[in-house]
């Protein structure tokens, strides 16, 4: 099963409509967090069919309305600040800080813990435990705009690099 991982998309739409064109392979999505606007939830649920994962981060302000226009996409799921989910025969831990992903990792109980929080793409193991942080979809920090494929039946993540426009 592939598995699409993304974060902090600051409201980028344009990058996050090419990421999402970019994971139309993937089966499932999971988003780190920093949508920061409700309108970025309808553009999760129209822009990606399949079962979408999202917990939220320090820059979602608005929590309610992101839920709210969330809700009008039953393939899309808040599940706060962190959770734990099985997908393609795998344990993962989402949550969107990059030092308690990292701490998660540590401890080795899950196959993978996703994260993201400071926009650097991160891809480390600890045992059998993949640490990914998939960078940012915004671009602006670290001008790269970047998401993850991940491969359950291989253990493996493949960066994919969203192509950021000049100025």
């Amino acid at each position: 099963m592939i598995i699409a991982i993304l974060s902090d998309i600051h409201d980028n739409l344009p990058r996050l409509r090419d990421a999402l064109r970019q994971a139309a392979e993937a089966e499932i999505l999971i988003c780190c967090g920093d949508l920061c606007s409700p309108f970025v939830a309808k553009e999760l649920g129209q822009g990606f069919p399949g079962p979408v994962h999202v917990v939220f981060g320090n820059n979602d302000g608005d929590r309610f309305r992101i839920a709210a226009n969330g809700a009008r996409h039953p393939h899309l799921t808040f599940h706060g600040e962190y959770v734990e989910l099985e997908l393609g025969g795998r344990r993962f831990a989402v949550n969107h800080f990059d030092n308690i992903g990292r701490a998660i990792a540590q401890g080795r109980v899950f196959d993978v813990v996703c994260y993201g929080h400071n926009h650097q793409f991160e891809l480390t193991s600890h045992g059998r435990t993949l640490a990914i942080n998939p960078g940012e979809i915004y671009g602006g920090l670290t001008g790269a705009s970047t998401f993850v494929l991940y491969d359950s039946e291989t253990h493996a993540a493949r960066r994919i690099d969203l192509p950021i426009p000049p100025p």
